[in-house]
């Protein structure tokens, strides 16, 4: 398939392998681990830890199966509770417990980031490449209120190491993983400094050419990205840091579900970062942290794919919106009694977002168009949580935020269906004052049981692509929608035995004035003259509930077992019809051996029918196509470990060679070259895939 230019890629690809090359002929002269940076371990299948309630935390740099994720949603698939709306080999959305969009929060290194495509081509994860991140934090439920607003169905954490060194030192890690269907991925990360202050670099690139599905099928899902970051760090005391750090990355996917395809994902980011630990006294700790971060996408019917005109789009049409985001986060821990921490803070976002656009490139090309300001979000948040230790086995934790929005609508003109008409919306401005809440037990029951049970209430504001991209059922408009309130109780039982642990966890809400987006739906020409079908946003009331379940047993020394299940329900009340776009009952099992130096292991993935959709109805991404067949995939992984500094991981992923497609997946687009378009996008069939990682 045709390929853009796209030498900034190459450039990165070529230097990251030289710098690979230089490692392993260097590794003669001796490697040295080092956990600060990266620790070697064996390939992880249910690879999370339940350190506290409702928070999970996961390693993105542990080789995992199935094929080490391209990423921020790919990884998080990985974590019982979440799934993925697919569009092909990449960009997929993050969807916790059949919630998407906006109501996940999604912080990258305390920052937010958020995409420019009215489509979704570009969710927040899209501009995550998960080795560049030490830990990946989950925080389920409206249990926290110190991340940001609106987060209902969670919080979604990437975070980077910014400790002190303690003694002057370089240590380096060198990642390389390649695949089936030119799977291709390099990762180079470094960190050296001394007590006085640190360098943070790293650089990575992720690509991989169109997979094939079971039956053999091709699937217009080719992808590049790479990724460059730099930190500098200024450590004068023990218990003071400030950091400046600098990101730059770019990248372009093929989608199966679509008539445009992503040629351009650049992103830029600066923050600075200050942070005080007290560890004694009043004043425990202060965090200051602000960023500003830019992203330029561009999307098009040509350049990776072979141009077919269509009635719709006769010409090479590009679409390039951009973002530009600020932000600011203050945080103040107070020590109040040995019992008593409370953490106060206040955030600022503030976002502008402008597009433009040229339905015939060889004419009119887009660079030469100027770019149109549509909307403007800004959000002040001020927040507290307090954690009290009551008694030896139990605590309680509760939280309460305010969050001061406005949003400003600066469309001239709205499309209703093939037309243009003047916006009714046009200059408007909304503001909103949102409350949310949350109080929780912790209690220790024996010394191997923790308890955990809480109530959240959290109030959500629409998002870009509810107000600004769609329509209401009354307007060509959709820039009053209301606002989404959510209340849910979360309960949760983590026993941790000498030989096994088990995690189990609950929730049940209610959704006041849902925000659905509902396609399809027949609203009549501006004109009168005829019925035509559009996209709306609606409001609707709604209900959840679900559990989540991690079982891990040890059998003996070198046996290990683990399960994982995960089940959501949803009801549309409204409509009285199941709520859309909720993932099927899904579980894991696998079984590995290890040795003292290797191990290997089984994976089998088993997803239930899902037999409850509403047509047409759904979410920001996607919306429910019908229902879908249930199947089961198999999976076997090695890993060996020649020396304390290098590690060699290998799999097979859909052992059997399956051809099937998730529920929660995009229909498929007419492509030229392609086969017809399926109902649902095919998953890859059989693929295998070698990681090779070295520390220096």
């Amino acid at each position: 398939m045709p390929h853009s230019s796209f030498d900034p890629h190459r450039i990165v690809s070529q230097t990251v392998n030289r710098l690979l090359v230089a490692f392993l002929i260097s590794s003669s002269a001796g490697f040295a681990t080092d956990p600060e940076l990266y620790e070697l371990q064996p390939v992880t299948v249910i690879g999370h830890a339940h350190d506290q309630a409702f928070r999970t935390t996961i390693h993105p740099r542990y080789p995992a199966q199935p094929l080490p994720a391209q990423d921020g949603a790919d990884i998080l698939r990985t974590i019982p509770g979440f799934s993925m709306i697919r569009k092909g080999g990449t960009d997929g959305d993050p969807v916790l417990r059949g919630m998407a969009g906006s109501r996940i929060g999604i912080l990258l290194d305390g920052e937010m980031i958020l995409g420019g495509c009215g489509n979704r081509m570009d969710p927040p994860t899209a501009y995550v490449i998960p080795s560049d991140f030490d830990a990946v934090t989950v925080i389920k439920g409206p249990q926290s209120v110190m991340h940001g607003p609106g987060s209902t169905a969670g919080v979604v954490l990437f975070e980077q190491n910014h400790s002190r060194f303690a003694q002057s030192r370089w240590n380096s890690a060198a990642i390389l993983t390649l695949g089936s269907f030119g799977r291709n991925d390099q990762h180079l990360i470094s960190r050296a400094g001394n007590p006085t202050g640190y360098l943070n670099f790293a650089v990575n690139r992720t690509s991989a050419d169109d997979y094939s599905d079971g039956n053999g099928g091709e699937v217009h899902s080719q992808y590049e990205r790479w990724n460059s970051r730099v930190g500098v760090g200024w450590t004068p005391l023990p218990n003071l840091l400030a950091e400046l750090s600098a990101i730059l990355s770019d990248g372009e996917a093929a989608y199966a579900d679509r008539v445009m395809d992503g040629t351009k994902f650049a992103r830029n980011n600066l923050g600075l970062r200050i942070k005080q630990d007290q560890r004694n006294g009043f004043l425990e700790s202060f965090e200051f942290h602000a960023f500003t971060n830019y992203v330029d996408h561009v999307m098009d019917n040509f350049s990776l794919r072979k141009f077919a005109p269509t009635p719709m789009m006769p010409g090479r049409a590009v679409s390039n919106p951009d973002r530009h985001t600020w932000g600011g986060r203050f945080t103040v821990d107070m020590r109040t009694s040995p019992d008593s921490l409370i953490h106060v803070g206040a955030d600022f976002y503030r976002n502008d977002h402008s597009i433009r656009k040229t339905s015939d490139e060889t004419k009119a090309p887009y660079r030469s168009m100027p770019r149109t300001k549509d909307a403007r979000f800004t959000s002040n948040g001020f927040f507290v949580e307090h954690e009290w230790q009551w008694s030896d086995a139990s605590r309680l934790i509760s939280g309460f935020r305010l969050d001061v929005w406005q949003a400003e609508d600066h469309r001239e003109k709205v499309s209703a269906g093939m037309m243009q008409v003047p916006n009714p919306t046009a200059r408007f401005s909304r503001d909103e004052t949102l409350p949310s809440g949350f109080v929780r037990i912790e209690s220790n029951v024996g010394a191997q049981s923790k308890l955990h049970i809480g109530i959240g209430h959290s109030q959500r504001f629409p998002d870009y692509w509810e107000l600004f991209n769609k329509e209401s059922a009354a307007s060509p408009s959709a820039f009053e929608t209301r606002v989404e309130k959510t209340t849910q109780l979360d309960a949760g039982w983590i026993h941790q035995g000498d030989r096994h642990s088990l995690a189990v966890s609950l929730f049940a809400g209610t959704i006041d004035d849902f925000i659905l987006i509902q396609n399809a739906y027949s609203k009549p020409m501006p004109n009168g003259s005829a019925l035509r079908s559009t996209t709306i946003t609606r409001s609707v009331d709604a209900s959840t509930y679900g559990a989540e379940a991690t079982l891990r047993w040890t059998f003996s020394r070198k046996w290990k077992g683990e399960a994982s299940l995960a089940w959501v329900r949803g009801e549309n009340t409204t409509d009285d019809l199941p709520l859309a776009q909720l993932p099927p009952l899904e579980s894991t099992l696998a079984l590995t051996y290890n040795h003292s130096t290797w191990s290997t292991g089984l994976v089998g993935r088993f997803v239930h029918e899902q037999s409850r959709f509403a047509k047409n109805q759904g979410n920001i991404v996607g919306q429910d196509l019908g229902s879908t067949p249930g199947f089961e995939t198999f999976s076997f992984h090695f890993s060996w470990k020649p020396a304390p500094w290098t590690q060699i991981s290998l799999g097979i992923d859909n052992l059997l060679d399956k051809a099937y497609a998730e529920h929660l997946s995009r229909g498929g687009a007419s492509i030229a070259g392609f086969p017809p378009p399926s109902l649902k996008i095919n998953e890859p069939g059989r693929s295998g895939w070698i990681k090779c990682e070295f520390l220096f």
